[in-house]
């Protein structure tokens, strides 16, 4: 059977049974043009899927997501009878340390506007305060980046105080609420607008075109720069505008156990809200001291509590 033509039967058969993860997909045709378009399926060596899988750059975590998806399509095939096993390598590399969000503290982002604010420059494509509010809805909403600039004005109801999310990373639309300061920063900026076209881009350029992820982030390292906001633990990239999105989920855990609430049963609302599982909402729920201090203080009254009881 060849290769690539049952990646595309698989493909089909995975959506089929609802799976719409476009990027499995991707890893397959690319692991199937690698290969040759003319491969057999009953002809692939170990030693060829091992150096397509390993490429030429350093080990990194997207190897194993590579092989899983691989190993996937390849119990497919066994299972239709076109190989008898997968050819993959028994020895798996040790898989390198999880990448580390940045936690913007309350200083970071108060800096961070600031630059913001104050920058002047004249030839940039994206006015300070598109950046400024972007920065603003990306940390108080917890969205995505490409969310947020794929917001168009008739996804913003000032009434309702919701926004609604289309083409988000797993193919399914979500209204998202916000609060009343952050609902007054959005209206002044589609007051500056004056765009009243309902299917206009919320957020733009000076130009008035959409705003291009590449520009902004270009332009957000340029302000974390200006502000003084960089990495010191000799982390590969410096802080990112993903990172507030993590940011978000952070400070909200914190305000939670500050609050006395019952995080345990708050956690799938905040996936709910972020648009995702709960095992993914877990990625975003890194420690920092601060978080760390709130959890132990909220055990150290359950233990006492108990040891109390007992």
């Amino acid at each position: 059977m060849n290769l690539p033509l049952l990646i595309e039967q698989f493909i089909t058969y995975r959506k089929s049974l609802g799976e719409l993860q476009d990027a499995n997909g991707r890893v397959l045709r690319a692991f199937g043009r690698a290969m040759g378009a003319g491969v057999d399926i009953a002809g692939v060596l170990t030693e060829q899927v091992d150096a397509v899988l390993t490429g030429t750059g350093p080990m990194t975590r997207h190897w194993h997501l590579k092989r899983s998806i691989v190993r996937v399509f390849f119990d497919y095939a066994i299972s239709r009878g076109y190989v008898a096993a997968a050819p993959l390598s028994v020895v798996i590399p040790k898989e390198p340390p999880r990448f580390v969000p940045y936690i913007y503290s309350h200083e970071n982002l108060r800096c961070l506007l600031q630059a913001i604010a104050s920058d002047q420059r004249r030839q940039a494509r994206l006015e300070p305060v598109t950046v400024h509010t972007i920065v603003l809805l990306l940390y108080g909403t917890g969205l995505r980046v490409r969310e947020a600039i794929n917001l168009n004005r008739v996804d913003v109801d000032f009434k309702g105080s919701l926004l609604t999310v289309h083409k988000t990373k797993f193919h399914k639309s979500r209204l998202v609420p916000f609060g009343p300061q952050l609902g007054g920063v959005l209206a002044r900026y589609a007051a500056r607008t004056q765009a009243s076209e309902a299917e206009a881009p919320f957020f733009r350029t000076r130009t008035g075109a959409r705003v291009n992820q590449d520009t902004l982030e270009d332009q957000f390292r340029f302000f974390c720069t200006s502000a003084g906001v960089r990495r010191t633990d000799g982390a590969r990239y410096q802080p990112r505008m993903h990172d507030l999105r993590h940011t978000f989920a952070v400070h909200r855990l914190t305000a939670w156990y500050r609050q006395g609430a019952d995080v345990q049963k708050m956690l799938p609302q905040l996936s709910v809200y972020l648009g995702h599982g709960l095992r993914g909402t877990q990625v975003y729920l890194s420690m920092t001291p601060e978080l760390l201090q709130e959890a132990s203080g909220r055990f150290e009254q359950y233990a006492g509590k108990e040891e109390h009881h007992d």
